[in-house]
């Protein structure tokens, strides 16, 4: 037998041993560090691209998109607050910290949100004139760790949001390392310059719910009831924690799913924990209608939001507005190919990257680095995002005007069909083509 003549196989590689996981396991062995990272998770997911609308035909009657208003505002903390926020549109902006991001993009994001008539949010560290100075609405986030927290910036800001916890790292605190805290984050949040910074997973003075009811009270009271509150929790037992954030005080409630960013924790916890926000927005407002409460506390939802399509299924899911995070630093100029060169230094590329933690960011965004952050050019980059913030509006009024309704809260569940059977059982809507809606029986 001629055995040069046999042809080659080409060698199989495992799905369970693949090439990132080869070298994840590689990187333990010699460092014994677990890996730490920003972003979000990189694994597919069901997602809202595996949700499709159900356009007017004879059945419906669609409305003329030049001609016949959809109306796109929203209110948020109607329920207690005697301030209560009213919105252009429903999408916001969501808690991103003075530390992980650089003032220049803090100023951007509040140019951004100002110019589209929405809020943007502290994030942990604490306030900064820079951010309050220029967005019009300012949601302040009250965290477990407390890093900048003090009743004259809680009386500035248009309202409070109480953290529970976040969709990338849900039970995990916050991490920012010390490369970051520079003089004026380490003055901020009363840490040393320099060192490495873990916040606590849980707030020090509560434990539970008839806590927080108490904590929520404490609030009202140190800002004259005026602020509505939020309180934010990450996607894991949506049903049960919407329903005890109601009950209370909670004006507003926050859903993160496990497609959210993060600043920085570890690779294990963005990847492994939490659900995805597809699977938990149907529970949250199921806990609310059992409540009778649905559009009477108001649902925020984040954590993968990129474009009108996803903010318009979001809304006809019950949910009332959209936060996003990593989708509006990309309009900032994260992640930009302008930078690869740069990225490739890093020893990556523009569109994985994800060491916002190490602060070395090339677009100014993710750093603390003075000659880094002057790249970013704030007003620019607030009127990127405020582009970007028209389109992603415009794009929802066409579906909705398309499902003939006259405001994007008008969006229901019955205009939307599942292109899987996964997506059909998380969302509660008809698999694509059929009545059925898995775990409901036939209809």
């Amino acid at each position: 037998m001629d055995l040069a003549n046999i042809p080659q196989t080409l060698p199989r590689q495992s799905a369970t041993f693949d090439p990132h996981t080869l070298s994840e396991i590689r990187r333990a062995a010699a460092t014994g560090i677990y890996d730490i990272r920003g972003a979000g998770t990189k694994r597919a997911l069901p997602h809202f691209d595996d949700l499709l609308f159900l356009g007017a035909s004879i059945s419906r009657y669609p409305l003329e998109g030049y001609r016949e208003k959809c109306a796109t505002d929203v209110w948020l903390g109607t329920r207690f607050a005697k301030k209560p926020i009213h919105l252009k549109i429903p999408v916001t902006i969501a808690g991103m910290s003075f530390g992980s991001l650089s003032a220049q993009a803090k100023e951007a994001l509040g140019r951004g949100a100002g110019a589209a008539g929405t809020s943007t949010t502290t994030g942990d560290g604490g306030m900064t004139p820079e951010e309050r100075g220029q967005s019009k609405t300012l949601v302040y986030q009250y965290l477990p760790s407390r890093y900048g927290m003090n009743p004259d910036d809680l009386r500035k800001a248009d309202a409070i949001e109480v953290v529970i916890g976040q969709g990338a790292k849900p039970g995990g605190g916050g991490m920012l390392l010390g490369q970051k805290i520079s003089d004026r984050v380490a003055a901020m949040r009363n840490l040393p310059k320099g060192i490495d910074q873990r916040s606590a997973c849980r707030h020090p003075d509560w434990t539970g719910p008839d806590d927080l009811e108490i904590k929520i009270e404490e609030l009202r009271e140190i800002t004259d009831w005026e602020k509505p509150i939020y309180v934010k929790v990450g996607a894991t037992r949506p049903y049960y924690d919407v329903a005890l954030a109601v009950k209370s005080g909670a004006d507003v409630v926050v859903l993160d799913g496990m497609q959210g960013g993060t600043a920085a924790t570890q690779d294990v916890f963005i990847e492994h924990v939490g659900i995805p926000i597809l699977a938990a927005i149907r529970p949250a407002v199921q806990a609310l209608q059992d409540l009778g409460m649905h559009r009477k506390v108001q649902l925020i939802v984040s954590g993968g939001i990129r474009n009108g399509a996803d903010v318009a299924k979001a809304l006809a899911l019950g949910a009332d507005a959209v936060a996003i995070g990593t989708a509006a630093l990309v309009a900032l100029g994260d992640n930009d190919p302008a930078w690869e060169a740069e990225y490739q230094k890093l020893g990556t590329t523009a569109g994985a990257y994800d060491d916002w933690q190490e602060g070395r960011d090339p677009a100014g965004i993710t750093t603390q680095d003075p000659e880094l952050a002057a790249r970013l050019d704030p007003i620019a980059a607030g009127r990127r995002l405020a582009n970007y913030l028209a389109v992603l509006t415009l794009e929802a009024q066409t579906i909705a005007r398309a499902c003939g309704k006259s405001h994007l809260h008008n969006l229901e569940p019955e205009d939307l069909v599942a292109l899987t059977i996964e997506a059909a059982a998380m969302a509660r809507v008809p698999l694509a083509g059929t009545g059925w809606i898995p775990g409901q029986g036939n209809l």
